[in-house]
């Protein structure tokens, strides 16, 4: 009897908790457009979401996203014109008891327009990282923990460096061997790098548990 009781309150109290995470978790999509401001780089700091970067088609950059009362954006520009992105939330652990956001939700869309990039930085975990054809005149940094890094004919004057854990690497850059001085570092998977000195530029690759297929395919 003692028993049945106490399952019955756990599972009172299991639906209750659930309930609770429920109230926060309505997500609302939004769209943040800079205005009056010349960009000159990115930087999406983020957990648990996946980020896609898109050809802007009106000429300005946007930035698509949903958000709930316990899980937020922190959007603004800084002074010398880099787009930042941060995550924040609000939920205690008894929050994530319940239903999972959807997801549409856990995507951001990052719409940018043919104009060169300074620099681009985008970190992440559990989901997916996308680049379209891309170059930037200084540096590209690609982070994420728990999902995939994907990019097409990136090119950077400078530097590219891309890490992850327990996902894969796969790429083209735009650019030669020769042009790149190469440093990889991976654990628990393959790479199609190969290590090198010399170059204008340095292309770094760190993988834990996951794959690296980048191919330099000439600028």
């Amino acid at each position: 009897m003692k028993k049945t009781i106490c399952l019955l309150l756990a599972l009172l109290l299991m639906a209750s908790l659930a309930a609770c995470s429920d109230e926060g978790d309505v997500f609302t999509a939004k769209t943040y457009t800079p205005e009056d401001t010349e960009i000159r780089g990115l930087d999406i700091q983020v957990e648990d979401r996946e980020i896609v970067v898109v050809p802007s088609e009106d000429g300005a950059y946007h930035i698509d996203y949903a958000e709930s009362a316990e899980e937020f954006y922190e959007i603004s520009v800084t002074d010398d014109g880099i787009l930042t992105m941060v995550s924040g939330t609000d939920k205690d652990w008894t929050d994530f008891i319940g239903t999972s956001s959807s997801d549409d939700d856990r995507r951001i869309t990052v719409q940018v327009p043919d104009a060169e990039l300074a620099t681009l930085t985008v970190s992440t975990t559990q989901e997916d990282i996308s680049l379209p054809a891309l170059t930037v005149t200084e540096r590209v940094t690609l982070t994420n923990n728990g999902g995939d890094i994907s990019f097409e004919s990136l090119g950077a004057a400078d530097a590219v460096a891309v890490e992850n854990k327990n996902g894969d690497i796969t790429g083209t850059i735009a650019g030669s061997y020769d042009d790149y001085a190469i440093a990889c570092t991976i654990k628990k998977g393959d790479s199609s790098l190969q290590e090198k000195e010399g170059g204008t530029k340095t292309l770094t690759a760190i993988n834990n548990n996951g794959d690296i297929d980048i191919q330099l395919v000439g600028a």
